[in-house]
């Protein structure tokens, strides 16, 4: 132990002390402050016990956590069961807020079309499985009032015609197939009739076509075709869709045109069903529409 104080290697630590005293001594005196016995330990002693605080305090809330797990487990269990009942009176409500805004949709329709009766709002099941046409099925069928060939429409426009009715499903053909045809005149001019029915082609685009045109129409790309109401299918004054294109039939007889409906039929979530109105053709099995 002699040897050691006496060594080369403890005198280096003690100046190496020596010399942090001394910057501890200059830090404090800088400042203005005297230097007490008290506060040159509270100025080597700070650090380790700023250390020592932050370990007492982790400390303490992990002491804290297992002493009142269970409490705070059945707190955390009954805020959970709060929040899914939060959750659920917000799904209930958004849920109300869309029936009321279709129910406010029928009524301004009604309005326009008085002599029309409609069914309830019906919600759009899914859509028939490899139809190109865009086929789909409804919540609603023979409880509801609804019997085949019953027009299928939206606030913005027809979207078809049932095909099959059961107690609570009906099956709708749309505006986009082959097998539906439409009489129609052009709002705009009132005057240029035609027969509205799908294709393969024009259905890939979600469109429909106008054929029986008169070559010297008057229509033109932007008019908006709505239903004439002359063969007792489909009521009058209700949008098909907009003009896109128009051209001459490859027979040279007769033109066409293309039409945009005026509902996305790719993208129906629910839908009005029109059981009955003035005119309407009864005990029909048919679904061609005549101008």
């Amino acid at each position: 132990m002699r040897e050691f104080f006496k060594s080369t290697r403890f005198k280096v630590i003690l100046a190496f002390l020596a010399f942090l005293v001394g910057i501890m001594i200059y830090s404090v005196t800088k400042g203005g402050y005297s230097l007490s016995g008290a506060s040159f330990i509270n100025t080597i002693t700070k650090p380790f016990r700023a250390v020592s605080n932050s370990i007492s305090m982790k400390f303490e809330k992990n002491a804290d956590r297992i002493a009142n797990a269970d409490s705070y487990y059945e707190e955390n269990k009954l805020l959970k069961q709060q929040i899914g009942e939060l959750n659920k009176k917000l799904a209930e409500y958004d849920d109300l807020k869309e029936e009321v805004e279709e129910l406010r949709k029928l009524v301004v329709i009604k309005e326009e079309h008085p002599d029309n009766i409609f069914s309830q709002p019906a919600d759009v099941l899914g859509y028939v499985a490899n139809d190109p046409f865009k086929g789909f099925t409804i919540d609603r069928g023979y409880e509801d009032g609804i019997k085949p060939y019953c027009p299928v429409i939206t606030p913005e426009g027809v979207v078809g015609i049932t095909v099959e009715v059961s107690q609570y499903t009906s099956t709708v053909r749309t505006i986009l197939s082959p097998d539906l045809s439409i009489a129609v005149i052009c709002s705009s001019t009132g005057t240029d009739f035609g027969i509205v029915e799908g294709s393969v082609i024009t259905a890939e685009n979600g469109a429909t076509k106008l054929t029986h045109l008169d070559k010297d129409h008057g229509i033109k790309a932007g008019d908006l075709m709505i239903t004439s109401g002359t063969s007792g299918l489909f009521p009058k004054d209700y949008p098909i869709g907009t003009v896109t294109v128009t051209g001459i039939e490859a027979n040279g007889l007769t033109a066409y045109a293309e039409i945009e409906p005026s509902a996305d039929i790719s993208r129906l979530s629910s839908v009005f069903v029109i059981t009955d109105f003035d005119g309407k053709l009864e005990d029909t099995d048919e679904t061609e529409d005549t101008p």
